[in-house]
């Protein structure tokens, strides 16, 4: 008795795991951003239906999931083209691009898996060079903007050809040869030197007018004086004579060597006249 139960719990054990494995191989899963498609073996081929996120049924053998990441992915694109004016110039493009979900089998079927390393460095190598080509090496970092603009505009335009989207595209590297270097920094400082030249004789102008207008000045207000004097007779020289003599007193008063003594009434003096003025005795110590 005990072996029979044994047995068929043997049985049913044996029949619960074929099962599930049965089950686990019908069942299949599709992570957050990602899209499934199915090869079946029956029609040949990739089939049209793109299965999103979740758990799905397919039948085993006869079908198999292939799994697409739909999520935007970053990409470099380096690339060595020439300018309008013959220049070399190294340039890196970075992307970031997301197949068309609905094109998924579409996309698997023409291009295979590896699909974006077939497509997108040929996209990028061919916007590249066909935007370079139509603008001068110092247009490229005067009007980076505007190229970058350009470059996203026919990229994505290119991208619609393989069903492949571009969210985003820059420009993140861009240099010239060391020769286009080194005359772009001798050019710079040139024009230094010219412009510091260039003020030097403006200031030098500027100068020059300066002493000119006074010159012009001093000469009108001597014309002035002379006017004046002679409309005013003798008053004006005479205030002259007198702040010429008191300048002359406060620089005999400020010198050590010189004494300044009053001069006496009397006639004995030697500093003084008989006329009973004082007078003014100087002497200089040697």
């Amino acid at each position: 008795m005990a072996d029979k139960l044994l047995g068929s719990v043997s049985r049913y054990a044996g029949l619960g795991a074929a099962v599930l494995i049965g089950a686990n191989q019908c069942l299949y899963n599709v992570d957050a951003g990602h899209r499934a498609v199915l090869f079946d073996n029956l029609q040949g081929g990739i089939m049209e239906d793109v299965r999103g996120e979740g758990t799905h049924f397919i039948m085993p053998i006869i079908q198999r999931p292939i799994i697409i990441e739909v999520r935007s992915t970053p990409k470099e694109i380096p690339s060595q083209t020439g300018t309008k004016d013959l220049q070399t110039v190294n340039i890196k493009l970075r992307v970031l691009w997301r197949p068309v979900e609905s094109k998924l089998a579409h996309i698997y079927r023409t291009l295979g898996p590896d699909y974006s390393e077939r497509v997108l460095p040929g996209i990028g190598n061919e916007v590249l060079k066909s935007v370079v080509a139509q603008y001068n090496a110092s247009e490229l970092l005067s009007k980076r903007a505007e190229v970058s603009h350009r470059i996203a505009m026919e990229i994505k335009k290119r991208g619609e050809h393989f069903n492949i989207i571009f969210d985003d595209v820059a420009i993140t590297h861009l240099n010239f040869m060391p020769e286009f270097v080194k005359a772009i920094e001798q050019k710079q400082v040139a024009q230094q030197n010219a412009e510091k030249q260039q003020y030097i004789v403006a200031k030098a102008e500027q100068e020059r007018l300066a002493t000119v207008i006074r010159a012009e000045g001093e000469a009108e207000a001597a014309e002035l004086l002379t006017k004046s004097i002679e409309r005013s007779g003798e008053g004006i020289i005479e205030v002259q004579r007198i702040d010429a003599a008191k300048e002359i007193a406060g620089t005999l008063a400020r010198a050590r060597n010189i004494t300044y003594l009053p001069g006496g009434s009397g006639g004995g003096g030697g500093g003084g006249g008989g006329n009973g003025t004082p007078g003014l005795l100087m002497s200089i110590d040697k």
